[in-house]
């Protein structure tokens, strides 16, 4: 690696060029779902709590205070179910599908890039293999030999870009990885408090019904 030219081996080769140019697009995605995941990453745990917290207390404009204020998915989910109050099970279950789904559209975005990346970057490399050995078969042909001196030239600019497609690929894999599985515990942590804080709700509006029955 010590005695490789990147920008001889990028002017010679039209294949490691566009495989450069994936690995810049990977690393450029790759940092822009880091931040926006760090961002919306939250406590749903403590918020949680806070909002239960307030409902028993009675203190609506709290509750849902918290979830206005909290980054993660589970705001929006938990807010959607405040607001669904005495609403039907389907309006509910409907309001909450809307809103996991438009959770989702935000935390996956940019991440069929990675995918993309991932599958096509191999593919590039196997065209620059191919490219390659053309091109040392051609270099035979005009030279009239297969001295090593002659197809040296192509049959290294094949090695490079095969692995260099592997070297795109295979972050570009692990990184797809890793955010969707962020996304995944992500939305389902949101949609398991959701249904939590629906629960709660539920058996609060019956605690307050029997004690006005009680009452009365």
């Amino acid at each position: 690696m010590n005695q490789f030219h990147w920008s001889e081996a990028t002017t010679q080769s039209p294949i490691f060029l566009v495989l450069v140019m994936c690995s810049v697009i990977t690393m450029g995605v790759a940092l822009e779902r880091a931040a926006y995941y760090w961002k919306r990453r939250g406590n749903p745990d403590a918020i949680m709590t806070h909002i239960l917290r307030g409902l028993k207390e009675g203190d609506a404009k709290q509750a849902a205070w918290a979830c206005q204020n909290t980054p993660h998915p589970m705001g929006r989910t938990a807010l959607q179910v405040l607001h669904s109050a005495g609403e039907s099970d389907n309006v509910i279950e409907e309001r909450l599908y809307i809103t996991l789904n438009e959770e989702k559209l935000l935390l996956e975005r940019n991440l069929v890039i990675l995918a993309t990346m991932a599958a096509a970057a191999p593919l590039i490399g196997l065209l620059g293999t191919v490219w390659g050995i053309m091109r040392a078969f051609h270099d035979m042909s005009i030279a009239g030999s297969a001295a090593p001196t002659i197809v040296a030239a192509g049959v290294a600019e094949a090695l490079t870009t095969t692995a260099a497609g592997l070297i795109v690929a295979v972050p570009a894999l692990l990184l797809y990885n890793h955010f969707a599985r962020r996304m995944n515990v992500m939305l389902i942590t949101a949609e398991n408090h959701a249904r939590n804080l629906r629960t709660s709700m539920n058996g609060v509006a019956r605690t307050i019904e029997r004690d006005a029955v009680r009452a009365a």
